[in-house]
């Protein structure tokens, strides 16, 4: 019987058409072979690889670590990025703190001075306009005694605005604009956080590695697959329906599928059937040849508590009487 149907799948592969000797009948047959989705995890960055914690072949849950690529870069840059924030957020508890007393204490000390240097400048460039008076001393010391008191002057508005800074606090646009900066500081250092996370490629589901495409010390290139996996505790039925059973079979179609070298059948369900017909598109056909159609469809493996191996042969018997069903 399994020779047969070996010959069957091969005779329906070269014409592109298998069904049930009848169609009419509730249930029909569908020929293909077990396949599972396959996840291609890529690189995302150009980091050697260090470890590698699995081989091909090897059954893997949702979450293990396939492969480990160097971090040396990224833990550094989150190093510096940790140290801004750290500054950062002291800034901030500056600003909200405010100014200590020995702040304050030395800006009006620095004050008192500029008055008493003022004082002199002022008497000083008295002194200097008498001379000139009297035509005891020449303009330049006039000049130079003016100059010094402008300074002088100047010095003062600049310490008084400094103490009156002091004074008044922290203003609020000067706590916005360091509250944001905080806050940009923290999204950089959560981003670098998950860089470091992607140097690790991890299992995104349930399934077996099927390829491992780099060895130990080798650098990907970001985007390049580095291990391809086979998805799913158990593959599906990659089967084709023939064009005169498609009106008859949707997705939650109940199913028996027959594996090549299993005695005993195993309970499906189909879970998605393709809208276009393969092989030839149906507006080129006439009537005669639309019997040359078929559809792809995957039927899900209910039951087996071993995962069954991709690439097998495999008859999917499909019970029309209950289509649509759950």
């Amino acid at each position: 019987m399994r020779k047969v149907h070996a010959l069957l799948l091969c005779l329906y592969t070269s014409i592109g058409f298998l069904a049930g000797c009848d169609p009419t009948a509730g249930d029909a047959r569908s020929v293909g072979q077990l396949e599972s989705d396959r996840i291609e995890l890529a690189a995302e960055f150009a980091e050697p690889i260090l470890v590698r914690n699995v081989i091909e072949g090897q059954p893997v849950r949702r979450g293990d670590v396939l492969i480990e690529q160097d971090k040396s870069r990224i833990e550094a840059a989150i190093g510096e990025a940790v140290a801004g924030l750290a500054q950062s957020r002291a800034r901030l508890d500056e600003l909200i703190r405010g100014p200590r007393r020995e702040q304050i204490i030395a800006a009006q000390a620095n004050v008192a001075g500029a008055e008493r240097d003022l004082e002199f400048r002022n008497a000083q460039f008295k002194r200097a306009t008498e001379l000139l008076n009297r035509q005891l001393a020449s303009p330049e010391l006039r000049d130079q005694a003016k100059a010094a008191l402008d300074a002088s002057t100047a010095n003062l508005e600049y310490l008084r605005a400094r103490l009156a800074e002091l004074l008044n606090g922290t203003t609020v646009e000067e706590l916005r604009q360091v509250e944001q900066l905080v806050k940009q500081n923290e999204a950089r250092v959560a981003a670098l956080d998950i860089d470091l996370e992607r140097h690790n490629l991890v299992a995104p589901v349930d399934g077996i590695v099927d390829s491992l495409l780099f060895e130990v010390g080798e650098r990907p290139i970001p985007g390049q697959p580095v291990v391809i996996m086979l998805g799913g505790s158990q593959p599906f039925a990659r089967i084709y329906v023939a064009e005169e059973l498609r009106a008859r079979v949707r997705a939650g179609t109940s199913a028996r599928l027959f594996v090549d070298g299993i005695d005993t059948p195993f309970s499906g369900r189909v879970r998605w059937i393709a809208s276009e017909a393969a092989f030839t598109p149906y507006f080129a056909l006439t009537e005669h040849d639309r019997g040359r159609l078929s559809y792809f469809a995957k039927v899900d493996i209910l039951d087996g508590k071993e995962r069954l191996p991709d690439g097998v042969p495999v008859e999917v018997e499909l019970q029309l009487a209950s289509a649509g069903s759950d």
